[in-house]
Protein backbone atom coordinates (compact mmCIF):
# COMPACT_ATOMS: atom_id res chain seq x y z
CA UNK A 1 0.00 0.00 0.00
CA UNK A 2 1.61 3.14 -0.93
CA UNK A 3 2.05 5.97 1.75
CA UNK A 4 2.78 9.20 -0.55
CA UNK A 5 0.04 9.86 -2.63
CA UNK A 6 2.69 11.60 -5.35
CA UNK A 7 4.84 9.49 -5.28
CA UNK A 8 3.45 6.23 -4.66
CA UNK A 9 7.09 4.73 -5.21
CA UNK A 10 8.56 6.22 -2.16
CA UNK A 11 8.62 4.34 1.01
CA UNK A 12 10.94 6.24 3.17
CA UNK A 13 9.98 8.57 5.80
CA UNK A 14 10.99 12.67 5.55
CA UNK A 15 14.56 12.99 7.20
CA UNK A 16 15.17 15.46 10.09
CA UNK A 17 18.66 17.26 8.59
CA UNK A 18 16.71 19.45 5.65
CA UNK A 19 14.37 22.20 7.42
CA UNK A 20 14.37 26.30 7.31
CA UNK A 21 12.79 28.53 9.70
CA UNK A 22 10.52 31.72 7.96
CA UNK A 23 9.93 35.11 8.75
CA UNK A 24 6.10 35.97 7.77
CA UNK A 25 7.93 38.31 5.51
CA UNK A 26 9.43 35.76 3.78
CA UNK A 27 12.67 36.27 5.23
CA UNK A 28 14.82 33.20 6.54
CA UNK A 29 15.88 32.90 10.26
CA UNK A 30 19.99 32.44 9.21
CA UNK A 31 21.77 29.75 10.24
CA UNK A 32 19.76 27.36 12.27
CA UNK A 33 21.13 24.00 12.74
CA UNK A 34 18.35 22.22 15.27
CA UNK A 35 14.73 23.19 16.28
CA UNK A 36 13.17 21.21 19.24
CA UNK A 37 10.47 18.96 18.88
CA UNK A 38 6.43 20.48 18.43
CA UNK A 39 4.72 19.19 21.27
CA UNK A 40 1.12 19.82 23.07
CA UNK A 41 -0.27 18.14 25.75
CA UNK A 42 -3.96 18.66 26.44
CA UNK A 43 -5.21 17.80 30.06
CA UNK A 44 -7.55 14.85 31.17
CA UNK A 45 -10.26 16.05 33.01
CA UNK A 46 -11.76 13.21 35.25
CA UNK A 47 -15.47 13.44 36.07
CA UNK A 48 -18.41 11.14 36.83
CA UNK A 49 -22.22 11.11 38.14
CA UNK A 50 -23.15 10.08 41.41
CA UNK A 51 -25.46 7.67 40.01
CA UNK A 52 -22.64 6.10 37.29
CA UNK A 53 -20.90 3.18 38.15
CA UNK A 54 -17.46 3.58 40.10
CA UNK A 55 -15.30 4.52 36.84
CA UNK A 56 -14.56 7.55 36.26
CA UNK A 57 -15.50 9.79 32.87
CA UNK A 58 -12.52 11.34 31.04
CA UNK A 59 -12.78 14.68 29.09
CA UNK A 60 -10.32 16.84 27.28
CA UNK A 61 -9.06 20.04 29.26
CA UNK A 62 -6.79 22.92 28.85
CA UNK A 63 -4.16 22.18 26.17
CA UNK A 64 -0.77 23.69 26.77
CA UNK A 65 2.10 24.07 23.82
CA UNK A 66 5.70 23.46 24.76
CA UNK A 67 8.34 25.86 24.22
CA UNK A 68 10.31 25.53 21.09
CA UNK A 69 14.35 25.85 21.45
CA UNK A 70 16.21 27.02 18.16
CA UNK A 71 20.19 26.66 17.95
CA UNK A 72 22.41 27.97 15.35
CA UNK A 73 26.03 28.83 15.59
CA UNK A 74 27.74 31.89 17.07
CA UNK A 75 27.92 34.47 13.93
CA UNK A 76 27.87 38.44 13.52
CA UNK A 77 23.93 37.85 12.54
CA UNK A 78 22.34 39.92 15.26
CA UNK A 79 18.58 39.07 15.29
CA UNK A 80 18.44 36.28 18.12
CA UNK A 81 19.37 39.17 20.47
CA UNK A 82 17.53 41.47 19.17
CA UNK A 83 14.56 39.55 19.51
CA UNK A 84 15.67 38.41 22.58
CA UNK A 85 16.11 42.50 23.82
CA UNK A 86 12.49 43.38 22.39
CA UNK A 87 11.51 41.03 25.69
CA UNK A 88 14.02 42.73 28.10
CA UNK A 89 16.50 44.80 27.29
CA UNK A 90 19.04 46.11 30.57
CA UNK A 91 20.22 48.95 28.54
CA UNK A 92 16.87 50.25 27.93
CA UNK A 93 16.39 52.44 31.04
CA UNK A 94 13.29 52.35 33.39
CA UNK A 95 9.85 51.33 31.82
CA UNK A 96 11.12 50.91 28.56
CA UNK A 97 12.88 47.46 29.11
CA UNK A 98 10.30 45.84 27.44
CA UNK A 99 9.10 46.12 24.02
CA UNK A 100 5.03 45.19 23.98
CA UNK A 101 4.37 46.24 20.42
CA UNK A 102 6.11 43.10 18.21
CA UNK A 103 7.89 40.85 20.74
CA UNK A 104 5.61 38.21 19.40
CA UNK A 105 6.13 36.69 16.29
CA UNK A 106 4.69 34.04 14.23
CA UNK A 107 7.21 31.75 12.42
CA UNK A 108 7.08 28.57 9.62
CA UNK A 109 8.57 25.81 9.69
CA UNK A 110 9.87 24.31 6.74
CA UNK A 111 10.86 20.70 5.89
CA UNK A 112 12.32 19.74 2.61
CA UNK A 113 12.80 16.27 1.46
CA UNK A 114 16.17 15.06 0.11
CA UNK A 115 15.77 16.58 -3.35
CA UNK A 116 15.50 20.10 -1.51
CA UNK A 117 11.91 20.54 -2.36
CA UNK A 118 9.35 21.82 0.53
CA UNK A 119 7.52 18.66 2.09
CA UNK A 120 5.78 19.84 4.79
CA UNK A 121 5.54 23.16 6.81
CA UNK A 122 4.09 24.06 10.36
CA UNK A 123 2.74 27.30 11.21
CA UNK A 124 4.05 28.54 14.85
CA UNK A 125 1.70 31.15 16.38
CA UNK A 126 2.61 34.32 18.85
CA UNK A 127 6.27 33.02 19.57
CA UNK A 128 8.51 35.35 22.04
CA UNK A 129 11.63 34.04 23.58
CA UNK A 130 12.09 33.48 27.03
CA UNK A 131 15.81 32.29 27.17
CA UNK A 132 18.12 33.42 25.12
CA UNK A 133 22.03 31.91 25.32
CA UNK A 134 24.22 34.69 24.20
CA UNK A 135 27.39 32.37 24.32
CA UNK A 136 28.11 28.65 25.23
CA UNK A 137 30.78 27.67 28.13
CA UNK A 138 34.35 28.70 26.64
CA UNK A 139 36.60 25.25 26.47
CA UNK A 140 39.71 25.60 25.25
CA UNK A 141 40.16 22.25 25.26
CA UNK A 142 37.26 21.34 23.47
CA UNK A 143 36.83 21.14 19.14
CA UNK A 144 33.90 22.52 18.70
CA UNK A 145 31.29 25.30 17.28
CA UNK A 146 29.64 28.19 19.47
CA UNK A 147 26.14 27.94 19.44
CA UNK A 148 23.54 30.11 20.53
CA UNK A 149 20.05 29.47 21.41
CA UNK A 150 16.55 30.90 21.59
CA UNK A 151 13.87 29.51 23.73
CA UNK A 152 10.16 30.41 21.66
CA UNK A 153 7.29 30.24 23.83
CA UNK A 154 4.51 29.96 21.68
CA UNK A 155 0.71 30.01 21.70
CA UNK A 156 -0.01 27.21 19.15
CA UNK A 157 1.29 25.50 16.05
CA UNK A 158 -0.86 23.77 13.08
CA UNK A 159 0.33 22.25 9.90
CA UNK A 160 0.17 23.93 6.88
CA UNK A 161 -2.06 21.62 4.82
CA UNK A 162 -1.87 23.60 1.75
CA UNK A 163 1.81 22.57 1.28
CA UNK A 164 1.20 20.04 -1.63
CA UNK A 165 3.15 16.74 -1.64
CA UNK A 166 6.61 17.84 -4.21
CA UNK A 167 6.63 15.54 -7.43
CA UNK A 168 9.96 13.97 -6.56
CA UNK A 169 12.31 14.23 -9.68
CA UNK A 170 13.88 11.09 -10.86
CA UNK A 171 17.36 10.85 -12.58
CA UNK A 172 18.05 9.22 -15.18
CA UNK A 173 21.68 7.71 -15.46
CA UNK A 174 23.37 9.37 -18.96
CA UNK A 175 23.25 7.48 -21.84
CA UNK A 176 26.67 5.41 -22.77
Amino acid sequence: MPRFTANPERFDPYKTYKFRVRLPDGTYVAGVSKVSALKRTTEVVKHREGGDPSTSRKSPGQTEYEAITLERGVTHDTEFERWANKVWNYQSGLGAEVSLKDFRKDLILEIYNEAGQLAIAYRLFRCWPSEYTAFPDLDASANAVAIQTLKLENEGWERDYDTPEPTEPTYNEPAA
